[in-house]
């Protein structure tokens, strides 16, 4: 028989570009990341990856000449370059738009100019390694010192163990029920899944058309987000998707997600659908409700839905 599915199960909250909404695990967490300076001319400038009221530093290995280290076009966007010690201090007024780049010349005391791009927080579509935001940024001139070394191992433990997680994730998807049920609905078969339509709804937001759509299942759960970008010129990028009991990194459940497409550009439309099983949602032998976040590129959050208890058939 199926339960009573009360208003609440399908209660949607949008919060759309807020800057308080941010990824947790991604910007919560400080990111040191470490620049080995190269001979080579094309290798010559690097990016540092700053964000709107948030503090980046740039610590070198030798003192920096203040007077010598400049930034180019940067009113309106930063807070007056600071310099102190062997260290630079960046602080963007504002978020930098997607194909902003701030030029910086850093010089050190012993004349070196080192050169550098400030660009927004980076994303998944540039392809690459760089973090998706920089807190603090070590640079190296010496490759060979200890402390150059010493950054690079942990740098290089740290992507081994990343693409580790990646071939694991990987691996469970391609078995998964769950991934395969996410991948039907995303492309619109819902009615070849076991899950139930329970209610949909349509959040504002300025720039996005959004469709919302809940099912329920026999010891499952499903949501369906429907998007059209119809802003003027910029494209939505999927940046990540969190479900928790309580909006922390510390209670994140496991979950299935597929997409039609991670960037949107404008007038273009995508899927992303989510299967949860049972056991995401249960706590001490009981069941509780969960939250679906999606967020984008640019770190804010685009959607929060919440997943009640209640849509898990028994």
């Amino acid at each position: 028989m199926q339960p009573n599915l009360p208003t609440r199960s399908f209660l949607l909250l949008v919060l759309v570009a807020s800057s308080g909404a941010q990824a947790r695990d991604k910007y919560d967490e400080p990111l040191v990341r470490p620049i080995m300076l190269s001979e080579h001319p094309s290798d010559g400038t690097h990016s540092v990856y700053v964000k709107g009221q948030m503090v980046t530093t740039l610590r070198f290995e030798q003192p920096v000449d203040a007077s010598k280290t400049k930034m180019v076009g940067w009113e309106g966007r930063l807070e007056p370059l600071a310099a102190v010690r062997n260290k630079v201090i960046l602080e963007p007024i504002r978020d930098l738009n997607k194909d902003e780049g701030i030029p910086l010349v850093v010089t050190l005391a012993d004349g070196t100019e080192i050169p550098f791009l400030v660009r927004p927080p980076w994303s998944k579509s540039d392809g690459g390694w760089p973090p998706i935001l920089d807190q603090q940024v070590d640079v190296f001139k010496d490759r060979e010192s200890y402390a150059s070394m010493f950054a690079a191992l942990k740098d290089a433990l740290k992507k081994n163990e990343f693409l580790s997680e990646e071939n694991e994730r990987f691996r469970k998807e391609e078995n998964s029920v769950d991934h395969a049920y996410a991948t039907l609905l995303a492309k619109g078969q819902a009615k070849k899944t076991p899950f139930r339509f329970v209610a949909s709804a349509r959040p504002k937001d300025p720039d996005m058309e959004m469709v919302v759509e809940i099912y329920s299942g026999q010891g499952k759960a499903a949501a369906v987000i429907y998007l059209t970008n119809t802003g003027y010129g910029d494209t939505w990028e999927f940046a990540d998707a969190f479900l928790t009991r309580d909006l922390t990194s510390y209670t994140k459940q496991p979950f299935a997600l597929r997409m039609t497409r991670s960037a949107i550009a404008p007038g273009q439309s995508g899927i992303i659908a989510v299967v949860v099983d049972r056991s995401a949602f249960e706590k001490d032998g009981q069941l509780v409700d969960l939250a679906l976040q999606i967020f984008r590129a640019d770190g804010n959050q685009q959607v929060m839905v919440r997943m009640d208890r209640t849509l898990i058939r028994q």
